[in-house]
């Protein structure tokens, strides 16, 4: 389990990601060149530091090297992000993940050995799906052409059990989650039959997803 995480610029994107890790319970560094967001950071982690450069000596100083995850979050300025990752990628950090703005951006973290992400492209296609599918309560698009779909139970489906719905089957997707008002299930009782107002969480592509709203789920 990744219990340490370095996050390399507290913009918006980092900022809210630093936070988010640190409630967790996360250790976080957090690092950026501007004081006034270090000293916000400052009130979620000890760990928070003013950096002038982002060369690997300054970060290796600062501890970046001793983190399970690194996240670089400098994707508006080009040339910093590829040098901060780089850099970062150096130091022997087993896991380094780098925002990009646009496809080239992202070739070139990928080359070096990132994991890219595009945060408003990922947020625009959980819109345009959430948009597309009434039925869809969230998205979320893996890098292995899988995705993860929060649906809300379909007329369809309810008084029928997941031995019923052969979703595996029938649909090569999986209900890996169960969700009642708040409270969320995950080893789900094959006989349980859904009710009105529940969600369930499903796995799969993209086209088999949908395919099941289509022909299931849908209201």
């Amino acid at each position: 389990m990744n219990n340490s995480f370095a996050v390399i610029g507290l913009g918006r994107f980092g900022m809210a990601l630093a936070i988010s890790l640190s409630e967790a319970g996360k250790e976080v560094i957090g690092i950026d060149m501007d004081e006034e967001r270090v000293k916000e950071f400052r009130d979620y982690s000890d760990y928070a530091y003013v950096a002038t450069s982002m060369s690997k000596k300054v970060l290796e100083e600062i501890g970046v090297q001793d983190c399970d995850v690194a996240i670089v979050c400098m994707g508006s300025q080009l040339e910093t992000s590829i040098l901060t990752t780089l850099n970062v990628i150096h130091l022997g950090v087993k896991e380094v993940i780098a925002k990009a703005t646009n496809e080239a951006h992202g070739e070139i973290l990928e080359k070096l050995g990132a994991q890219v992400v595009y945060p408003e492209k990922d947020m625009a296609l959980r819109l345009a799906n959430k948009l597309i599918n009434k039925q869809l309560v969230d998205f979320i698009s893996l890098d292995s052409g899988i995705d993860i779909s929060e649906i809300v139970v379909g007329d369809k489906m309810i008084g029928h059990s997941l031995i019923d719905l052969r979703v595996r089957e029938k649909y090569h997707i999986n209900i890996v989650g169960l969700i009642q008002e708040k409270k969320v299930t995950v080893d789900i009782d094959p006989n349980y039959q859904f009710q009105a107002n529940d969600k369930v969480v499903l796995i799969g592509t993209l086209k088999h997803i949908e395919k099941f709203i289509n022909h299931y789920a849908s209201k």
